[in-house]
């Protein structure tokens, strides 16, 4: 078999790349692609540099759900852009000149991909922000490490690095202080990396709150503070 067999004898090389990656393929369309993609080196190349595409832009912001048949309305536009009038697996004409063999994606699934991505990433900021700005507090430690309170509309998140693991059958607790008033536990209970690094969801409405403390404590949490805190963030 020559290269421009292997390449394009039963079809127009890469016209599927693009939603191979994005996995919109039916299944008996992703099976017959998979075979053909093992002989042909154009439609390899194009799934590379589809998924370089789709697994680079959505790092862009925290990723989030995406609206319900938004990857099933832009793979029919794709789909619906011009193809060759031949059938899917249509042998080639003897006299169509060959294929070069350099990967050159297809411009409206590029887009198509492109328009995807780009609407995850920034649909994630959007969702991710709660349509509130963060507010950044530090917190005060006892010993070595730093701890930082991130709160974005009322939802909280505790950042520690550094920070030495709790005594030996202890963990550390969350708890939230309103005034004066007893602090009341939470349900976030949480250790520390090698490193002394973690990252807790604060639970509840930070709303109204005005202290947020760790302390050490049994496993499995207490209903009152049994150490003092090691660490401590004011929100007012």
């Amino acid at each position: 078999m020559t290269s421009h067999e292997s390449m394009g004898e039963h079809r127009d090389c890469g016209m599927d790349a693009a939603a191979y990656v994005l996995g919109a393929l039916e299944p008996e369309e992703l099976e017959a692609f998979r075979a053909h993609m093992a002989t042909c080196v154009v439609c390899r190349d194009e799934v590379g540099a589809f998924q370089e595409v789709v697994d680079t832009l959505p790092l862009l912001a925290p990723s989030q759900p995406v609206p319900r048949g938004l990857k099933r309305r832009v793979m029919a536009g794709a789909k619906a852009e011009p193809r060759e009038p031949s059938g899917a697996w249509a042998k080639r004409s003897p006299f169509r000149l060959p294929r070069i063999s350099v990967a050159i994606p297809n411009p409206a699934l590029i887009a198509s991909v492109l328009v995807l991505a780009v609407v995850i990433a920034v649909g994630g900021v959007a969702l991710s922000s709660g349509g509130g700005s963060t507010d950044v507090y530090s917190a005060s430690v006892v010993g070595p490490g730093a701890a930082k309170l991130k709160v974005t509309g009322g939802r909280g998140e505790l950042v520690v690095s550094g920070m030495p693991a709790p005594p030996r059958h202890d963990i550390y607790e969350v708890w939230l202080q309103r005034g004066k008033q007893a602090p009341a536990p939470t349900t976030a209970l949480f250790g520390v990396t090698s490193n002394g690094s973690a990252s807790v969801g604060v639970p509840g409405d930070l709303r109204g709150i005005d202290q947020v403390m760790v302390t050490p404590e049994p496993p499995g949490g207490s209903k009152v503070p049994t150490h003092a805190p090691v660490i401590v963030a004011h929100l007012s």
